[in-house]
């Protein structure tokens, strides 16, 4: 018997890539099990199946830097107090980053895919379901957006959850109007600005030279480092919320364009985000 869950949760998390560098993705997990019948007539109880998957997803997933320990890319080291690591950009520059090792997730694979991620996940639930399951597939998959979106990475410092953990993100779909008409061009302009972009916080930012930038701070997890070369980042005033993101934009654009009204809708992952407006 075969029994499926589709759009179980989505998955709002970073991961490395060897040319793209440091990528801010969103993905819908989808879920199917075969097994026998119990006595009660089921496979696995759906409520089970949701909860255990949600959970497991939720902390060994989400709001993590999703890292691909096959890569000839990568150096890493595990010590006492966490991670630190570096990666290779195919360019030749390097970024590194370091955090506790609940900020990671060390995925046995050579890059990361939907199905190479799919495929650890398996691996790591193994045995969690009851007898009677004899197979779990797990599947990703984005959001089919027909509109301009970007890839965006950040930190949030001050967060008390998961979002304090330096280098995690989104894909996030962006709406722009202008005098209350939608603007496809400047829609498609962010997006390319933010194409998997880092989104530093300027009081956050340590350090840098020309070509480099060296990010640090301590939140509630523990202690945060990130280098990452500047054409791959974006240095803002305030912190990277998408509240204020929205409002960073808004107000960017009022300043390009004085005298008419902007409204910005911007997406955090999937159906969710922030509205923000300007004029000048």
């Amino acid at each position: 018997m075969h029994l499926f869950v589709d759009s179980l949760t989505n998955v709002d998390f970073s991961y490395l890539h060897r040319s793209r560098g440091i990528v801010g993705e969103t993905w819908l997990a989808n879920a199917a099990l075969d097994g026998a019948l119990d006595e009660q007539g089921m496979v696995c109880d759906f409520g089970i199946v949701k909860k255990t998957l949600r959970n497991w997803l939720d902390t060994e997933l989400d709001h993590r830097l999703l890292v691909p320990t096959q890569s000839p890319q990568l150096s890493l080291e595990q010590r006492e107090d966490g991670i630190q690591l570096e990666w290779k950009l195919d360019s030749g520059e390097t970024i590194s980053v370091g955090g506790p090792a609940q900020a990671f997730a060390l995925v046995a694979a050579e890059s990361i895919t939907p199905e190479s991620v799919a495929t650890w996940c398996v691996g790591e639930l193994d045995g969690i379901f009851p007898t009677s399951v004899d197979k779990l597939h797990l599947g990703f998959t984005s959001e089919a957006i027909d509109t301009p979106f970007y890839h965006y990475s950040h930190g949030l410092k001050k967060h008390d959850g998961n979002c304090q953990r330096i280098a995690h993100g989104h894909r996030s779909r962006i709406r722009i109007d202008v005098d209350g008409h939608r603007s496809p061009q400047l829609e498609s302009e962010w997006a390319e600005r933010w194409a998997d972009i880092y989104l530093g916080t300027r009081e956050d930012l340590h350090s840098e030279s020309e070509q480099t930038l060296h990010f640090a701070y301590s939140a509630r997890q523990g202690a945060f480092t990130l280098s990452i070369p500047a054409n791959r980042c974006e240095i803002l005033e305030c912190d990277t919320t998408v509240e204020q993101l929205a409002q960073y934009m808004a107000d960017q654009l009022a300043t390009a364009h004085p005298g008419h009204e902007i409204q910005v809708r911007a997406y955090e992952g999937i159906g969710k985000g922030a509205i923000a407006s300007a004029k000048r």
